[in-house]
């Protein structure tokens, strides 16, 4: 029977008692990966947290199309066979209606002025007489020193004498007309777009001499489907981007009738302001604002894009982020339309999302807190 080994040494005691105390330490700590190490996982950001708002947007229709003249003006000549003396205007140049732009030769009919207002007064002695004869054709006609026949004569004369003094005022007004028209004018108010008349040349009526943009009035006329055609309407608004980049608001004016047979498309006519960049002949971009639709939105921020799709993450109640692809809509003051993929009470991190991945630990601030905190 062996019995049991008796220990008196005091540093024997001391090494046992050492090796029970790290036992029952390892003992009492949690496997790896138990509830306390996930209360333990360290925060990867520190994020603020935002809701989808219901906002009231305009919707808008994008578009293209070339400026051109609201109304162009073509200036020619109404006599013809002249020389053009004197052009007054240079192409730019802004015009009003009135204003004299060219100028033809009028020697020749200067000259047929005088030679017809001669006629006129020949014309005019001529009825004079003629009425004088009457008048003492009638004094003898109760004499019986005339015959009938005679007195008849006279009269008829006076009126001819009368109807040539009117064949020949009417001459004189066409060859006062015709001078009047060698001072060629601008019919309305307007810019010169071209001017295609020679000094010196002679022109014919009806030669082009200038062309004007009618009132300096420049138009966007964007071409649209049918289905883009039927929501819009005359009065809306519409921003028309330039070539320069830069920005002009307009209205639309009209809405085209009809479409074209070879490219299935229709024309809005879109009104630009008159003292704006746009010059007709510049080809632009643009957008035609239609009537408001509520939007569900959240901070462009928000967003994260990576491999041609879109992202945002939620937090959970755990404060745990998660990845959520997103379709987005209308972008709009640095705010996104959400078309589908988060409801109406989720909570999206604000920004930053592109240092997140998913599953990842965040730390949720109030954004009045992190605003002072940078």
């Amino acid at each position: 029977m062996n019995r049991p080994t008796r220990i008196s040494s005091p540093g024997t005691l001391r090494t046992i008692s050492a090796a029970a105390l790290l036992i029952l330490t390892a003992c009492s700590k949690p496997a790896d990966g138990g509830p306390s190490a996930a209360a333990s996982a360290p925060s990867v950001l520190t994020v603020e947290v935002a809701s989808p708002t219901t906002l009231q947007w305009p919707q808008t229709l994008q578009a293209n199309g070339a400026l051109a003249a609201w109304q162009e003006v073509i200036v020619a000549p109404e006599t013809g066979g002249l020389r053009i003396a004197e052009l007054a205007v240079d192409v730019g140049t802004r015009v009003r209606k009135g204003q004299l732009l060219a100028r033809l030769a009028d020697e020749s009919l200067q000259n047929d002025l005088h030679k017809q207002q001669a006629v006129v007064a020949q014309a005019q002695a001529t009825l004079d007489q003629a009425a004088s004869n009457v008048q003492r054709a009638k004094v003898a006609e109760n004499s019986g020193g005339l015959s009938a026949q005679a007195i008849e004569q006279y009269r008829i004369s006076e009126a001819t004498s009368r109807a040539a003094l009117a064949s020949a005022k009417a001459d004189l007004d066409a060859t006062q007309l015709k001078l009047r028209q060698t001072r060629i004018v601008a019919p309305d108010d307007g810019i010169v777009s071209t001017r295609t008349g020679v000094l010196g040349n002679v022109v014919s009526a009806g030669t082009e001499l200038f062309r004007l943009v009618r009132q300096s009035r420049v138009e966007w006329r964007a071409e649209v489907d049918a289905r883009q055609l039927a929501v819009i309407k005359q009065g809306q608004h519409a921003h028309v981007t330039l070539p320069t980049g830069q920005a002009v608001d307009g209205k639309v004016r009209l809405v085209g009738p009809v479409l074209s047979t070879d490219t299935g498309r229709a024309l809005v006519y879109v009104a630009l302001p008159t003292d704006s960049a746009a010059r007709v002949g510049m080809f632009a971009s643009g957008t035609v604002e239609l009537p408001a639709t509520p939007a569900l939105t959240l901070p462009q921020s928000a967003l994260v894009s990576r491999d041609g799709r879109d992202y945002v993450y939620t937090v959970d109640s755990a404060s745990k982020a998660h990845s959520v692809v997103v379709t987005v809509g209308r972008r709009q003051q640095q705010r996104v339309e959400v078309l589908g993929g988060v409801p109406a009470n989720a909570r999206i991190v604000a920004g930053g999302g592109a240092f997140l991945s998913d599953g990842a630990q965040v730390t949720v601030v109030a954004a009045a807190a992190s605003a002072a905190s940078r």
